[in-house]
This record gives structure tokens, C-alpha cells and sequence, in this order.
């Protein structure tokens, strides 16, 4: 590919810090944006300093309500077009749905498909116009399940896999595609902010848990080449594709038992 420049939300940890340097890498300027503005500066000074790329920050909340405007406002007025959307920015909570707190359930549900819905529709016009342009939104495996003592996140994330699969059919000869990419569990900060329990998910082994690096690099592998969907990891395309054959009244109460133990460790009282 030509330069490009690529807007990636939730920059600032995980995997989207790791496609920030995996894109960077590759020569393309970027726009990243995260609530973080210290540590999205820090990277950029980096990134910019190593392979000599124009990296903008946008500190931004995609919680609040017109974030996902005000970003494509803010780039508009200072004249950068963005040729590579990279929705990564994402929320989780581990509980029972009685028991979870609602204010966090409904950030969830705005930071995963409200806010990403957003940006790609102010986003895709241009990219049409221009007839070419990528679009990665980072799902899940648990899109394809449904998945009890995480129920919303998977539901969010379910939408993101629907979503992207069905633009990206409508965008079929524009020059413009649309990834889903959809890692399973990844080492980030996200399991401390779902309040799951770092210890249990360790147990799993390198098999299962992968680095967000080596989610990165395979998610950019997979936006290049214009995949609709990307499983990431050789364990998690068997987990997907087993759970198919599995019947829902077993799968449904399998998975449940299985996220049940993700919850944090608790002090006997």
C-alpha cells in the first residue's frame, strides 16, 4: 500500500498500542485517540521518533455522547482524511446480569456499538469517494457465542461481528472493506477493568492466551488482505468451529460454567 493514515481507537494499551506500532511500522501516519492524552503522547513522540510518521493525538471519551462526531469534526478542520479506521476501543464486565452495575453496562454498551457504529458511518462516505479505504472492528470470539456471567459483552460483541460482515457486503466494489477481528483472550488491562481474575486466566496456558502483539500483527495481516472475518490463533478457530456442532441447551449452560470461573479470586469470609 501507499502512505496511508489510520485512526485507531484505544491506542493508548493493549491491542490497540500493538497496531499502532505494527502500523507504523509499515509507514503510515496515524490518528490515535484514547482518554489518556499522557500516555497517547508518549507513544506518538515514540512512533514518530522510530519510523518518522505524522502521529495525531486525539484525547477523547468515545463514553460521551457525539465523541465519535467530534473526532471526525476535529480531523476534518485540520485537513486529514482517514483511509484506514481501526475500531478497537472496548469495554467489559464479568457477573451476573442482576448483579452487574448498570452505569457500567450502559458504558459497555455505548464505548462497543454505539461509539463504533459512529465512527464508521462518518467515516465510510469519504472512503467511498475515494473508492478505497479499511475498517477493522475488533470483536471477539465470543461473537459467535452467547455467554452467560458475561452476557453483555458478548452480545456487544456479537453485534460488532453482524455489523462489520453486513456493510461489508454492501461495500463490495467500492474499494472498501470491512474486518471483524476476533481474537480470543489476550493479555491487556482488559481482564483488571472486566474484574477478572488475571490468576485464573494465566491458568490457561500460552496455548490459549495470546499476546496482544501477536493479535496485532495477525489482525493487520488480515485488514491487508481484506478478510471479512479473522479468528485469531489456531486454538480459538477450533473453539469457534467446534462450538458450532455443540446443541445450544448444552453450549449455552458449558460456557456459563466455564466464565463463572473467570471472577476474581474472593478472601473466604
Amino acid at each position: 500500500m501507499k502512505k496511508r493514515t489510520a485512526l485507531i481507537t484505544g491506542a493508548s494499551s493493549g491491542i490497540g498500542y500493538e497496531l499502532a506500532k505494527v502500523i507504523a511500522k509499515d509507514g503510515h501516519d496515524l490518528v490515535l485517540v484514547a482518554r489518556t492524552q499522557k500516555k497517547l503522547e508518549e507513544l506518538a513522540k515514540a512512533l514518530q521518533t522510530t519510523f518518522k510518521i505524522k502521529v495525531t493525538v486525539l484525547p477523547k471519551d468515545l463514553n460521551l455522547p457525539n465523541a465519535a462526531q467530534e473526532i471526525y469534526q476535529e480531523l476534518k478542520s485540520k485537513g486529514i482524511g482517514i483511509d484506514m479506521l481501526v475500531n478497537n476501543a472496548g469495554l467489559g464486565t464479568h457477573g451476573k446480569f442482576t448483579q452487574t452495575d448498570a452505569a457500567q453496562d450502559a458504558q459497555m454498551m455505548q464505548v462497543n456499538i454505539v461509539a463504533l457504529t459512529e465512527l464508521t458511518k462518518a467515516f465510510t462516505p469519504d472512503m467511498v469517494a475515494q473508492k478505497w479505504g479499511r475498517i477493522m472492528n475488533v470483536a471477539s470470539i465470543a461473537s459467535f457465542m452467547s455467554s452467560p456471567n458475561m452476557a453483555i459483552y458478548a452480545a456487544t460483541k456479537a453485534y460488532v461481528l453482524s455489523f462489520s460482515e453486513a456493510i461489508n457486503e454492501e461495500l463490495r466494489g467500492t474499494g472498501v472493506s470491512v474486518t471483524a477481528l476476533c481474537p480470543g483472550v489476550t493479555q491487556t488491562n482488559f481482564f483488571e477493568t472486566a474484574h477478572v481474575s488475571q490468576e485464573n486466566i494465566n491458568r490457561f496456558g500460552s496455548l490459549v492466551v495470546q499476546s496482544a502483539e501477536e493479535v496485532a500483527k495477525s489482525g493487520y495481516q488480515a485488514l491487508k488482505a481484506q478478510k471479512t472475518v479473522h479468528i485469531t490463533g489456531l486454538v480459538n478457530n477450533l473453539s469457534v468451529n467446534s462450538m458450532q456442532w455443540v446443541p445450544r441447551q448444552i453450549r449455552t449452560p458449558m460456557l456459563g460454567l466455564m466464565f463463572s470461573f473467570f471472577g476474581e479470586n474472593k478472601e473466604p469470609s
